[in-house]
C-alpha cells in the first residue's frame, strides 16, 4: 500500500484480513494522510491539516468493524467545530449545537435553524444512507430526499439566504 491515510490503511486492513501480505509506505514525515493533526500555529493548539470529516469517520460502518478503540482511538468532539474570521474582527462560529450556532448568528439564527436543524436531528439516519453503496435502497428515503436538493445547491445560492456576514 502506498500512503498511510484512512483509505490506504483501510485497504491494507481489508487485504490483510483476506490473507494478503501488506506493507504500508508513507512519503510524508508523519502518518495519517488527511486525518493528520499538528501544531501549525502555536504550541498546544492542534489543527486538522486537511481533514474536515472526522464525524464521517466516527460513523463509518467499515471503521466500526475495526474496533479501533481497542488500540486507543478516542474521538474528540469540541464545542466549537470551526471558526471563520471576518473582516470586522468578529468570527462566525460553528458549534456542535444548532441552537448555540443560531444564537451567535443574530438575525440569521432562525434561518440557520430551519436550514440545518432537521438535518442535524436526523444526522445518524442520513449518514447511514450516505455511507451505503448507492445501489442500495435508502433506509430513510424522505430524509435523504430532503437533504439532496440542499446539498446540490452552489455556495453562491446558499450565501444569498443570509443577511449578515456571520
Amino acid at each position: 500500500m502506498v500512503g498511510s491515510g484512512p483509505n490506504g490503511l483501510a485497504a491494507a486492513v481489508h487485504l490483510a484480513r483476506h490473507g494478503v501480505d501488506v506493507q504500508v509506505f508513507e512519503a510524508a514525515d508523519t502518518i495519517g494522510g488527511g486525518t493528520r493533526s499538528g501544531e501549525l500555529t502555536v504550541p498546544g493548539l492542534l489543527h486538522d491539516e486537511c481533514s474536515a470529516f472526522h464525524p464521517m469517520g466516527a460513523g463509518s460502518p467499515y471503521l466500526q468493524t475495526l474496533d479501533l478503540g481497542r488500540y486507543g482511538l478516542t474521538w474528540k468532539w469540541p464545542e466549537i467545530d470551526c471558526a471563520h474570521p471576518l473582516d470586522s474582527g468578529e468570527a462566525g462560529l460553528l458549534h456542535r449545537s444548532i441552537d448555540a450556532t443560531a444564537a451567535g448568528l443574530g438575525e440569521d439564527g432562525a434561518r440557520w435553524q430551519r436550514m440545518f436543524g432537521g438535518l442535524a436531528d436526523g444526522f445518524d439516519d442520513l449518514a447511514a444512507d450516505l455511507m451505503r453503496p448507492i445501489a442500495n435502497v435508502p433506509r430513510h428515503p424522505l430524509r435523504l430526499a430532503s437533504f439532496g436538493p440542499r446539498a446540490l445547491l452552489p455556495a453562491t445560492t446558499t450565501a444569498r439566504w443570509w443577511r449578515t456576514d456571520k
